[in-house]
């Protein structure tokens, strides 16, 4: 007889687990939820406080079957499902699936962050039980989900098109896309002048600059006479450096990875869809075989936690000494505070060794999982690195009534950035240690140009689970769902990596915001979250 049924959610988190217990333990995948709401009926009996009614699908029935197979031969029971509101509720599922054949049998629910050894076994040795506060907000999310979309869709297919679904989070994901577009259309383009040149003295390399103010406010040029005059007037002046500041900034590191922000930089850094990014560090949450032995790379990659365990920070600190030196680290352990909505199940997305570098894992990984993989290592190991140091120069220079300003920043000091160059660094312009207070300048002719104000840009996949986080809608969970479905619908379509919505998308839209307003708006989704 083992020492206990493990149940995980996935067969390749099975494999892996079940490698590191070395059959002490049986370990088996429930295939996700075993047990769900019916498809094809309402399954919420609206007249005894919405309470739901659960079926299993000949999927879910034979899962059960072969789990109260494996229950016979096990002392005990482990629950060992994601540690968020899904997994608990999956949990939650299974105990009242299997509880006919418990009889005699502890029960445990465990829970963990990474898939190694050290975590798996750390957490056979501090069980615990089924968070019904998690449990019951699962399941409110859950019918106010079906009755939304169960509800609004037929009426969707019976005044537009059929096959159309209208849901809590994705219709506010496609308004707030329609919503931008429509600003786009309706923006008028305001004309505005720039005026400029390159300043020098004697044989020092040039620097360029821009009017920045006239008679000591903000210059405004909106048209070719108004250029024409103040270039004019500049003309007549002699030009003097009246400032000039030598300053350093200090730039931090960012912190480490949650999902939203693992999604938003495999797609501007990596091309990454939301989909494909979760579906990869789903791979290497699960486990690769490493040298014979199949191991879990990264932590659990659905997560609003900005927290790093000690173990952690401490084989970050000497990976950095030993790759990088000592000089590289930072002065003291930086912490990362969470937002006050932050559940913090579990800890950011991390390698679960640092050790593990993208050059010694390059062989055991497919070039996707290499690439996302060596994103993680990199943000990780930053953030306890000491800062990116700047030489930031401003100048100002006077003629007249006028002030043209220049500024440039210069790398003094790589800091983190030499373990994670993703992070952008204007240059500007490159302005001569030489140059001094007072100096005479001689300048080219003053060039004027023509700009226009730009309409507000349309949401890539990056932004717009920027905008849902920042809204508080959705859930680290719902956010690469929640494009997928738009995208299914043809509610949308990608131009040039940004959300346009079809003319479908638009009559969905108008219909749910002209009937139901109250329901799929902002602020109403944010608060069921």
């Amino acid at each position: 007889m083992s020492k206990g049924l493990i149940i995980v959610e996935s067969p390749a988190k099975a494999n892996t687990i079940s490698k590191f217990l070395k059959n002490k333990y049986t370990v088996k995948a429930s295939m996700g939820h075993v047990r769900d709401l019916p498809k094809k009926e309402l399954g919420v009996d609206v007249d005894k406080q919405f309470l739901p009614v659960y079926v299993m699908d000949a999927r879910q029935k034979k899962v059960i079957g072969e789990l109260k197979e494996a229950l016979k031969g096990a002392k005990a029971l482990y629950l060992a499902s994601d540690h968020d509101r899904e997994g608990e509720a999956i949990a939650w599922h299974l105990l009242r699936a299997l509880e006919k054949d418990l009889k005699g049998k502890e029960i445990h629910r465990i829970v963990f962050n990474e898939i190694t050894s050290k975590a798996i076994t750390n957490a056979l040795e501090n069980p615990g039980t089924i968070d019904d506060k998690k449990v019951d907000a699962q399941q409110a999310r859950r019918v106010l989900d079906r009755l939304v979309g169960y509800q609004v869709s037929p009426l969707l297919w019976r005044i537009i098109a059929k096959d159309l679904s209208a849901g809590r989070v994705q219709s506010v994901a496609l308004r707030l896309i329609c919503e931008r577009e429509a600003e786009i259309t309706a923006f008028e383009p305001k004309e505005y002048w720039r005026l400029e040149s390159n300043f020098w003295r004697d044989e020092l390399p040039p620097f360029k600059a821009v009017l920045e103010k006239w008679d000591g406010k903000k210059a405004e040029i909106p048209n070719e006479s108004k250029a024409l005059e103040m270039k004019t007037a500049c003309e007549t002046h002699d030009a003097t450096l009246s400032e000039i500041k030598r300053t350093k900034r200090n730039v931090q590191p960012l912190p480490p990875f949650i999902t939203s922000t693992l999604q938003q930089e495999a797609s501007k850094i990596l091309g990454f869809q939301s989909q494909r990014t979760m579906s990869i560090a789903q791979q290497l949450y699960e486990g690769i075989d490493l040298k014979g032995e199949r191991t879990g790379l990264i932590t659990y990659m659905r997560t609003d936690s900005l927290r790093i365990s000690q173990d952690a920070i401490g084989s970050c600190q000497e990976l950095v000494k030993e790759r990088f030196g000592a000089d590289y680290l930072h002065s003291s352990t930086r912490v990362f505070k969470n937002k006050s909505s932050a559940q913090d199940a579990h800890e950011a997305i991390r390698p679960t060794d640092p050790f593990h570098t993208p050059e010694s894992m390059a062989s055991f990984l497919t070039k996707e999982q290499l690439k996302l993989y060596t994103l993680i290592w990199q943000r990780f190991v930053a953030t306890q690195m000491k800062p990116m140091a700047l030489a930031v120069t401003t100048a100002q220079i006077s003629l007249g009534p006028a002030t043209f300003a220049a500024s440039g920043n210069i790398v003094s000091d790589e800091g983190f950035y030499k373990a994670y160059p993703h992070v952008h660094i204007p240059a500007g312009e490159s302005i001569h240690l030489d140059y001094a207070k007072a100096d005479q300048l001689e300048h080219d002719a003053i060039k004027n140009s023509q700009h226009f104000t730009l309409p507000p840009s349309r949401f890539t996949e990056a932004s717009l689970i920027k905008e849902l986080e920042a809204r508080g809608i959705g859930r680290p969970s719902t956010y690469a769902a929640i494009i997928y479905t738009i995208r299914q619908r043809k509610y949308v379509n990608m131009e040039k990596k940004s959300f346009v919505p079809t003319s479908l998308g638009n009559d969905v839209n108008r219909f749910l915001v002209d009937k139901f307003d109250s329901v799929f708006n902002v602020k109403f989704t944010a608060a069921m979250e």
